[in-house]
């Protein structure tokens, strides 16, 4: 008999590119939340055999909050631990949590009271308060910076509206004044102007592009784009339920409040929220004012749900608070975007007036960037911006999965309904980039100079490789064929492991100048963290990125093959009660079982040393995995290897766990047979 073990307190991108367009017309202390056991993740994250410590906590806004609080609270001490200089401060970004308590805390830095671009980090500290990792966006030092200005501000400014204006833009003008900011996103830091440009952009978008001038000399160090251009009876998912306000209006109070507005054509401002006398909007056309915004406000809610309900996120910034969206903006507009400066998604209505871009993977591709922004913040341009892009495909096609809608069943397709070339083909395809006809299917040393719209391909295809696999492949009805850059077969780990992995980089790992070697490390780790070293999963990851021609084959190797059997029900294990079983059917093997039969045991439970685990065959003999080893820590997830060469191998095996000691409980998450 002993105590359960104590825990600690808790606590903008465009859809297309403008020539594409053109070519078809970080904290210590602890929070004041309740000192209870982690929230369980969603259920959705039980079923993936990952390590159930190092998913995300399902978070509330409050204890994100406290958390926020904590960390601010703590960030002079924070930063002295980290050996920062006396000049450097840090601010507080964003804060997520692991269910075992390890907290990532988000910070950008100042120096001398200027904000620092490209000086963000991320620290990972244990429940305990170690940390364990610090994760900088620039490895260069902070210091001996020169702050006196030779370039006037107004010079600054001119070069930033003369860029803006070379490129097409409208109605171009500063929005602000320059501010001086330390620019150390591309080596040694350096005094630097930051302006931002507003207007139009040649298209119509509007226009947020940033210029850096070197304060010095005057050179533009660097630019983006922050503009991300990206029951109702919708055009494009039938009828379906929204979530409203009484009085009848487009205003989901379920879900943050997140609200749609009708532009009318306008180019500004929010215009009208919908209303009207019922609750029924829209009616499937496009003459319909309101079917346009009935397929917004569904893919605002689908995109929510899925965020909160897959990966324990609140809303785009995890308060709680939902953005908004606009429709009807423009006049024949082809194109969507997201601004974080309104935090909003904003759709046009296509060529005609007759498609407008509302579809469910429009939605989340465009609500997708107001979290890259928010998390990762992923700079707009270079290698950075085409993760950013391909971040916003890769949830498009998860959420799109997630919904399950009959009308627009989940792919790996972008844009497949808003018929965007008007020849019936999508804008994008992820199994082979290419097929769109600028896209890039892997990456090359100058990719960092191709628009973020076909940049992004390498890593929408990873995605697709790591989810589905090499070669072909039916999916929904869609026909894939997959290729890899040096023609060896990657395996799948299916779509939930692949986004679970991305969505953990992206809020624990990545910053605002991660590239593709970066993530490549980053999703690495995670899948480490997750699935632990040398897992099937982490070998997939390193296969998928050498498939796109990031790195190399794990050793060198092909992936391995085998037949996997597995049973990733939940079954609840009696506390101090009697044995539970799991139980996979294997079919189809020749023979007796291998001498080195993988069992993947996945068992959430508060305290292993409780527990006695069997691998029990078809004819009755136990193999044993486990007898109450491990003392008070957490869970068993663990790959066993087991000498089952007497033992026929077809047939019902078993995974048997019984408790025996009382307090402490848990359930079998996942099992799985890997037969070589």
């Amino acid at each position: 008999m002993r105590s359960t073990p104590s825990r600690r307190a808790t606590a903008t991108g465009a859809l297309i590119a403008a020539a594409a367009m053109l070519a078809v017309s970080v904290q210590t202390g602890s929070a004041t939340a309740a000192d209870d056991s982690w929230t369980i993740a969603p259920k959705a994250q039980q079923g993936t055999s990952a390590n159930p410590g190092k998913l995300p906590a399902d978070l509330t806004p409050a204890e994100r909050t406290a958390l926020i609080k904590a960390a601010d609270a703590d960030k002079a001490a924070t930063a002295k631990s980290l050996g920062l200089g006396a000049q450097e401060k840090l601010v507080v970004r964003d804060v997520v949590q692991d269910r075992d308590g390890t907290t990532h805390t988000r910070y950008e830095r100042t120096y001398a009271g200027l904000p620092v671009l490209g000086g963000d980090l991320i620290v990972a500290e244990t429940k305990a308060g170690a940390t364990t990792a610090v994760t900088k966006s620039s490895r260069a030092e902070l210091k001996n910076v020169d702050l006196t200005a030779t370039v006037a501000p107004a010079a600054a400014e001119k070069q930033a509206v003369g860029l803006a204006t070379a490129e097409g833009s409208k109605e171009t003008d500063a929005e602000r004044a320059p501010r001086k900011v330390v620019w150390m996103a591309s080596g040694a830091p350096v005094l630097a102007y930051e302006t931002v440009v507003g207007g139009l952009q040649h298209d119509g978008t509007p226009n947020e592009l940033h210029v850096v001038t070197d304060a010095k000399t005057g050179a533009k160090l660097y630019e983006w784009q922050a503009v991300h251009n990206g029951t109702g009876n919708t055009q494009y998912s039938g009828s379906v339920t929204l979530g409203t306000a009484p009085s009848y209006t487009l205003t989901d109070t379920t879900r943050g409040n997140h609200k749609t507005y009708n532009l009318n054509r306008g180019t500004s401002g929010t215009g009208t929220l919908f209303s009207g006398p019922d609750d029924v909007w829209g009616n499937g056309t496009p003459s319909n004012l309101e079917t346009a915004g009935a397929d917004a406000h569904y893919g605002a809610a689908l995109t929510w749900d899925y965020y909160k309900n897959v990966h324990g996120r609140s809303g785009i910034r995890g308060d709680g608070v939902g953005a908004y969206s606009r429709v009807h903006y423009g006049n024949a507009y082809v194109n969507a975007f997201w601004q974080d400066s309104c935090f909003c998604m904003t759709y046009g209505d296509g060529a005609a007036n007759a498609k407008p871009l509302t579809s469910i993977d429009v939605a989340a591709h465009e609500m997708t960037h107001g979290l890259t922004s928010v998390t990762a913040g992923l700079v707009y341009s270079g290698e950075s911006g085409g993760l950013n892009e391909a971040t916003s495909d890769i949830f498009a096609a998860a959420v799109e999965f997630y919904a399950n809608n009959a009308q627009d069943q989940g792919d790996y397709l972008v844009g497949e309904k808003i018929d965007i070339r008007g020849n019936g083909t999508p804008l994008r395809y992820m199994d082979k980039p290419s097929k769109d006809g600028s896209s890039k299917d892997y990456w090359y040393s100058g990719i960092g100079s191709v628009d973020v719209h076909y940049s992004s391909g390498p890593a929408n295809h990873w995605y697709y490789l790591l989810s589905e696999g090499s070669g072909t492949k039916t999916v929904n009805g869609v026909n894939y064929d997959s290729p890899t850059s040096d023609g060896l077969p990657v395996t799948g780990i299916g779509r939930d492991k692949a986004s679970l992995i991305w969505f953990k980089a992206l809020t624990t790992k990545f910053n605002s100048s991660t590239n593709y070697a970066g993530a490549r490390t980053g999703t690495v780790a995670v899948a480490t963290e997750l699935y632990g070293a040398g897992s099937p999963e982490v070998l997939a990851v390193q296969h998928a990125w050498a498939g796109v021609n990031v790195g190399t084959r794990p050793g060198g190797t092909e992936p391995p093959v085998g037949k996997v059997f597995e049973n990733a029900a939940d079954v609840s294990i009696p506390d101090n009660g009697a044995a539970v079983t799991s139980t996979v059917n294997v079919t189809g093997i020749t023979g007796n079982a291998p001498s080195t039969l993988k069992v993947d045991v996945d068992i959430v439970h508060t305290y292993r040393g409780d527990l006695v685990v069997d691998l029990v065959a078809p004819d009755g003999s136990a193999y044993s995995l486990s007898n109450r080893s491990g003392g008070s820590a957490d869970n068993i997830v663990q790959t066993f290897t087991v000498n089952a060469s007497s033992e026929v191998a077809n047939g019902a095996w078993k995974l048997r766990v019984q408790d025996k000691a009382s307090i402490d409980t848990g359930y079998i998450n996942n099992f799985k047979l890997t037969f070589p």
